[in-house]
């Protein structure tokens, strides 16, 4: 990746890396909410279906690189497939979401993986989001199943609540982390100087827009475990 700079005096325009993201799932099962929580920490009631394609950014500081995520928020109605298969190409990353209250839409995660082999790269990173974890007495999906479908295709697994903003910082700074250590590790092997992590290295992760604030169990969003494991903990 090539390090990007800028003649502006606006921060966000300085850059190391620029990961494009692309954030899939049923519609109705909260994408644009869990975007504009992460981004702008903002959260919609009765927000309408997205139409088409959205796009959101947000820089983050890992191991003293600047990182600009820029996140495709599409649409999950049939009819918009066409238009959105398009803004696949050159994602890094995924963020597939389903409704752990919505059975449909965990049900229909095996058309949404089969695009993603249809058009994009086969060394993308996945993130698997049950949403909505909020609504515990209407869950219809256990964890344990978003675990298992997530581990059978490779991907890290977290449920969120862009309600509440459970989990949801944690979500896409994990896939972040993921696939900075990727690029970092391309770029070793390109110099000759690639090597292993040792297992359970965190990766700082600083966000930059504001402060965000501490998870359930006290501890800051800021920082991200980084293991040989496909998946994470919801």
């Amino acid at each position: 990746m090539m390090r990007q700079g800028s003649t502006t005096s606006n921060p966000e325009d300085n850059y190391d890396y620029l990961f494009k993201i692309v954030l899939i799932g049923d519609s109705g099962v909260g994408k644009s909410n869990l975007l504009s929580r992460y981004t702008k920490n903002e959260f919609h009631l009765g927000s309408k279906a997205t139409i088409g394609v959205e796009l959101a950014h947000r820089n983050v500081e890992i191991e003293g690189k600047t990182v600009r995520a820029q996140i495709w928020d599409t649409a999950g109605q049939e009819r918009y497939r066409a238009i959105t298969s398009a803004y696949y190409r050159g994602a890094m990353g995924a963020v597939l979401v389903y409704d752990i209250a919505k059975g449909t839409s965990f049900m229909n995660l095996n058309k949404w993986v089969e695009e993603l082999r249809q058009h994009a790269s086969d060394d993308l990173s996945i993130i698997l989001i049950g949403n909505k974890s909020d609504l515990k007495h209407l869950r219809m999906i256990e964890n344990r199943r978003g675990k298992q479908f997530a581990a059978e295709h490779g991907m890290l697994f977290m449920e969120t609540s862009a309600l509440d903003s459970t989990n949801v910082a944690e979500a896409f700074e994990f896939i972040f982390a993921h696939i900075f250590d990727k690029v970092r590790q391309n770029e070793l092997e390109k110099s000759g100087q690639a090597h292993e992590k040792p297992n359970g290295e965190s990766i700082v992760i600083k966000a930059e827009l504001a402060e965000l604030p501490a998870t359930p169990n006290g501890k800051e969003h800021a920082r991200t475990r980084q293991s040989k494991s496909c998946c994470g903990t919801g």
